[in-house]
């Protein structure tokens, strides 16, 4: 039985696990995350010893340019580019296939998640940020830079704030910052569990997330014509159930803003693969590269 390692690399934790050809998982590792790109390097190469993989599937938090190897995370290592896959290869025995973790998401969502076997769906993850993972006919989208799913940065505000300028106007009012500065409260956890205790500014301030979220689904619905749309990270999946609070004002604002023959086509499921969809879309990514899986 074919195995690989998975590695998903995310802005306050790093998870490393053996994933077999049928989504089995052993040998999960959680570490904190590593933010310098030499101990990034260093906890991946430890991850391969740690395992007898022959290849591994790495996905990160941002923008990854398949055609030069070069990654941007911002939550990682700062600002600038870096030669990511130059670097691995320099310091793995093993090949590495590298994705944004927007694209590892939907990947692990169709192979084994809400999207099992469809071929047209979109993952939208919610958590610190907003970005979108796209499939369109069985194949990964991610543009001619590796930037397609940035859908953060979608206007759907006309009335500029100084705050769209570093992280765009969807996620400025609706990921779990926005969440926890519109309810005036320290974290998105905690306008959660203040919601379901019926308070006022914690409640106001999930039916803003979830109008704008609405706006943004139907946009994606549009633009796209998925058959299905899956939301997950961690305002949607995490955060004591936020999604059961929002689901529902969400899909109200798709009817409402979406093209009406594409809305009615398209579902719209929480993940059912929590945490774990990263790995298993890192995972993905391996066995398509060696042939194990087909798209």
């Amino acid at each position: 039985m074919d195995t690989v390692l998975a590695v998903d690399l995310g802005g306050t934790k790093t998870a490393s696990a053996a994933i077999d050809e049928w989504g089995g998982i052993a040998s999960k590792v959680k570490e904190p995350a590593a933010h310098s790109l030499e101990s990034t390097v260093n906890q991946i190469a430890q991850a391969v010893e740690r395992t007898n993989a022959s290849v591994i599937g790495i996905i990160l938090p941002g923008i990854y340019t398949r055609q030069t190897g070069v990654a941007w995370a911002p939550n990682l290592w700062g600002r600038d580019e870096v030669p990511l896959r130059d670097l691995l290869a320099s310091r793995l025995s093993i090949p590495a296939v590298i994705e944004s973790d927007r694209s590892g998401y939907v990947l692990g969502e169709q192979w084994l998640g809400a999207a099992r076997g469809l071929g047209d769906v979109v993952f939208l993850a919610v958590g610190t940020g907003i970005g979108v993972g796209i499939l369109s006919g069985g194949r990964l989208i991610t543009g001619a830079h590796g930037i397609s799913g940035a859908a953060g940065w979608f206007a759907l505000d006309p009335r500029w704030k100084d705050e769209y300028a570093q992280v765009g106007c969807w996620e400025a009012e609706s990921a779990g910052p926005a969440l926890a500065r519109h309810a005036g409260m320290p974290s998105a956890e905690a306008v959660v569990g203040a919601a379901r205790g019926g308070d006022p500014r914690a409640q106001a301030a999930l039916d803003s997330a979830a109008d704008y979220l609405g706006m943004g689904i139907a946009n994606v619905i549009s633009l796209l014509n998925p058959e299905m749309v899956v939301l997950g990270g961690g305002l949607m999946q995490g955060l004591a159930q936020a999604g059961d609070l929002l689901l529902e004002r969400i899909r109200t604002g798709v009817a409402r803003w979406a093209q009406p023959i594409a809305a009615g086509k398209a579902a719209i499921e929480l993940t059912t693969l929590g945490e774990d969809a990263g790995l298993l879309g890192a995972a993905r990514l391996a066995f398509l590269h060696t042939g194990t899986h087909k798209e």
